[in-house]
């Protein structure tokens, strides 16, 4: 087990050792990603500072509104990881196509799938934002990958990670050998291990949803949630606490911290959409990591990592956390 104040850099290195599934690139590639997200902790952390809240005049591939973070933080990413040669290529949640490295740039022979700023509408009021990554191989032979070789299921991941921009920067990491937390340091700007081997209860009285949507769900969500609401009064006999922070990122690191149900359920606005998480770096990376720490990740009618993708920025219901909760609103859809 790994000591407590080690740095992630050292972390990734006794990884590999121990597990020889785990290659030099990988940990090139990890370094990489770790220090974009500290230039995106920065900016988060002044944007106020920096001028950077509000909107900006420009919609991502999805049609949403983006936030001038939205647009920057995907710049930092695609610019750190661009050049370093790890990369075969990248997709990310705010650009429409597959971006490719350049021709001047040597090719590695890993993708990589990112959201560079969940939860960026809570910028502007001070709430915790976030970035999620995905690591999965490029098939062998393939030079230029397009969109079909990012089209691989969940369970091909190599590794997954997020990190959250909350009172405290922290990195949450699994290259599926059990999931470990760090803890920024900024007088010294290292991710040090200060949550290792991170477990979520398979028990919880909390769940996490967006009330405002109840009117649309459908039948077995609605049954779950009257069921919590009931609380000691109800068929559960027990009290639920509701959470809600408009952020994945910080919604899955309370679950992993203390244990809990996350909800992003379809309802009948969004049916033909498919949902409204991105599977490839939003529902995957999260689901690796929560079933990395004992917990459940499903769309109420199958296993996340399991779904064969379609297109790379398909979208999916989201039911992760605590294995009993989720379990019973999996029942409830059968």
């Amino acid at each position: 087990m790994s000591d407590i104040g080690q740095s992630v850099n050292q972390f990734i290195v006794e990884t590999q050792r121990t597990h020889s599934s785990a290659a030099d690139d990988l940990t090139g590639l990890l370094n990489d990603v770790i220090s974009a997200c500290k230039k995106i902790a920065n900016l988060v952390n002044r944007s106020s500072i920096l001028g950077l809240e509000g909107y900006a005049s420009s919609n991502n591939v999805q049609g949403e509104h983006q936030k001038k973070l939205d647009i920057l933080t995907n710049d930092v990413m695609v610019e750190h990881l661009n050049w370093t040669g790890h990369l075969a290529a990248m997709v990310s949640e705010e650009i429409d196509d597959v971006i490719t490295i350049s021709e001047d740039y040597p090719k590695g022979k890993y993708l990589l799938c990112f959201d560079p700023l969940d939860g960026s509408s809570n910028v502007d009021i001070n709430l915790s934002v976030g970035t999620i990554f995905s690591v999965l191989r490029c098939p062998e032979g393939i030079e230029t990958p397009s969109h079909e070789h990012f089209l691989q299921k969940g369970t091909e991941q190599v590794c997954a990670g997020f990190c959250v921009y909350g009172p405290s920067t922290m990195l949450i990491l699994t290259t599926g050998f059990g999931v470990n937390g760090f803890t920024l340091d900024r007088e010294v700007g290292e991710f040090m291990l200060t949550h290792p081997n991170m477990q979520i209860p398979e028990d919880t009285s909390e769940f996490a949803i967006n009330m405002s949507n109840q009117r649309f769900w459908e039948p077995p969500v609605k049954r779950y949630i009257d069921e919590c609401i009931q609380g000691v009064d109800g068929e559960r006999e027990k009290n639920f606490n509701m959470r809600w922070n408009a952020s994945m990122v910080a919604e899955v690191y309370r679950i992993l911290t203390r244990g809990g149900i996350f909800m992003y359920p379809l309802d009948s606005r969004i049916a033909k959409q498919g949902g409204k998480l991105r599977l490839l770096y939003e529902a995957n990376p999260m689901s690796f990591i929560i079933e990395q720490a004992g917990g459940v990740s499903s769309t109420g009618r199958e296993r996340i990592m399991e779904i064969q993708p379609e297109s790379i920025h398909q979208r999916v219901p989201v039911f992760l956390g605590s294995k009993n909760e989720v379990e019973r609103v999996v029942s409830y859809h059968k």
